[in-house]
């Protein structure tokens, strides 16, 4: 376990250098895009100026938990601050659906108040200017951690930008060639719904382990008759409890009912080595039973491999 955490502190200084790298390249090309975009009186500019605007502070947000979870378990939080990477990723979702749902009410109050003067070459320049500095940023981040939901929420707000600033550049470029001005906040909304979609995903698995809910790969109901099967002197196995901490931080919780002749430490080793070979679960916490459950006044039931 200390080789393990070891492990993910080194990871966790990684990802913490790359997050601070993106925060800083949105936050400096926000200034740009924003002024780029009042000039040019181009709401995809703006728009996107606003979503990197929340981008700069969602990364921040995103550098400041990683730098948090480098502080040790306390008496108070006896895992940590690992959770506050979670608690960070459902924020920066949920504020992917504010950013969406503004973008699209600003497009379609431009779409009914008729065409306005759109300067598509300024644009164009800001726009490929926004996209190397996205491409950087999102490179960044996806050399972090992939797996960890810190990074991966993050890695949408960028990509969010990544695209705001393609469909800058192709709406500057149609306007500059046809002067049909209305693509401008079309792609705006496109735009949109695209975030909202990441946003989804990142607030449903970001709530689901606030909610202490299993990994979502892993079955549960195959703990128990797995561990009846597999591992030597187990009867039954019940008040089976898994949830995370954070995706990398698996935890569980089980009663296990053995038989009389078996070794105690013998069980529980086979059990947390079953857990951690079959379901990757290395953190268990296993009580062991020769007669009733404490948790209950009836009698267990003791089931035959």
């Amino acid at each position: 376990m200390h080789g393990s955490h070891d492990h993910s502190h080194t990871v966790n200084a990684k990802n913490e250098t790359r997050m601070g790298i993106a925060a800083l390249l949105t936050g400096g090309f926000m200034v740009v895009e924003l002024a780029g975009g009042i000039i040019a009186n181009s709401l995809a500019l703006i728009a996107d100026a606003g979503h990197m605007l929340t981008d700069f502070a969602a990364l921040g947000l995103a550098w400041f938990a990683f730098r948090l979870a480098r502080r040790p378990a306390d008496w108070k939080r006896t895992y940590g601050f690992d959770r506050f990477q979670v608690l960070v990723a459902f924020t920066n979702g949920l504020a992917l659906f504010v950013i969406a749902g503004w973008i699209v009410y600003e497009a379609i109050t431009r779409l009914l108040a008729g065409e306005a003067h759109v300067a598509g070459g300024i644009m164009v320049v800001i726009g490929v200017a926004g996209l190397l500095v996205n491409i950087v940023s999102f490179l960044l981040l996806r050399s972090a951690d992939r797996e960890n939901l810190n990074v991966r929420g993050a890695a949408l707000h960028v990509l969010g930008d990544l695209l705001g600033s393609v469909a800058a550049l192709i709406a500057g470029a149609v306007i500059m060639l046809t002067g049909w001005t209305p693509i401008d906040p079309l792609l705006s909304i496109l735009v949109a719904v695209i975030i909202l979609r990441s946003g989804w995903f990142v607030v449903t698995e970001s709530a689901h382990i606030m909610l202490e809910g299993a990994p979502q790969e892993l079955d549960t109901r195959e703990i128990a008759p797995d561990l009846v099967d597999n591992v030597p002197g187990v009867d039954e196995v019940h008040h089976v409890h898994v949830w995370s901490i954070t995706q990398s931080r698996r935890m569980a919780t089980l009663h296990a009912v053995i038989d009389d002749a078996a070794e105690i430490d013998m069980v529980v080793k086979g059990v947390k080595a079953r857990l951690k070979e079959k379901f990757n679960l290395d953190h268990a916490t296993v009580e062991v039973e020769c007669t009733a459950c404490a948790d209950t006044t009836d009698e267990p039931h003791r089931a035959t491999s």
